[in-house]
């Protein structure tokens, strides 16, 4: 399995991105939400990848966080859902919003991605709410390239103070995304914590 490709953007759209890995070019297919924090091309990135291999189809899809991935391969894993619904699911909600629907049995929600009815948000609810019940879901909004590590551990703080504050996970969760992507540069644990309490307070 091919579980990361890291190397230089050489170009873009919204349903895919080319790598160059050492003179090698992958083309990957993306998410919206990934492709919305790809740089610029030329830049640094690394995606995480889930190679699909069947008799027919030989492709490579790439995410912007294991969850995204996890979430994914968890889904082409239900009867009847392949890639392309994956792919469609995690283009139309981000991967918390698609657990919180999958766990809430929120089918009118559900019904909103494309190509999926009733009768696949039905088998979604049901073989999915196990698998994401303990998913870690925190989405990073920043851009794929580098200094990541600095704000992977602000997040990671700041989301373990804020549940000792008292608030459940998933609003602290849903805080810390909306703060990042106001103020995509914070990497202070002590500063995201008082943003997302204020904006818990809005």
């Amino acid at each position: 399995m091919i579980d990361y490709v890291s190397g230089t953007l050489v170009d873009k759209d919204p349903e895919s991105a080319l790598v160059d890995v050492n003179g090698i070019g992958y083309r990957v297919h993306v998410p919206t939400s990934t492709y919305e924090r790809l740089p610029d091309t030329d830049e640094e990135v690394t995606l995480h990848t889930y190679h699909y291999l069947r008799e027919d189809d030989e492709s490579l899809y790439g995410f912007s966080s294991k969850a995204e991935r996890r979430i994914f391969e968890t889904m082409t894993g239900v009867s009847r859902v392949g890639p392309k619904l994956a792919l469609s699911a995690l283009s139309s909600m981000s991967p918390t919003e698609l657990r919180d629907h999958v766990m809430e049995a929120d089918k009118s929600r559900l019904t909103q991605i494309s190509g999926v009815g009733k009768k696949t948000a039905d088998r979604l609810i049901v073989e999915l709410r196990d698998p994401l019940a303990d998913l870690d879901v925190l989405e990073d909004t920043s851009p794929l390239s580098g200094g990541s590590d600095a704000r992977a551990e602000a997040r990671a703080d700041a989301l373990e103070a804020l549940t000792e504050l008292g608030l459940n996970k998933a609003d602290a969760e849903r805080a810390i995304r909306q703060v990042l992507r106001e103020n995509a540069g914070i990497q202070s644990a002590d500063e995201l914590v008082q943003r997302a309490l204020k904006e818990g307070q809005d």
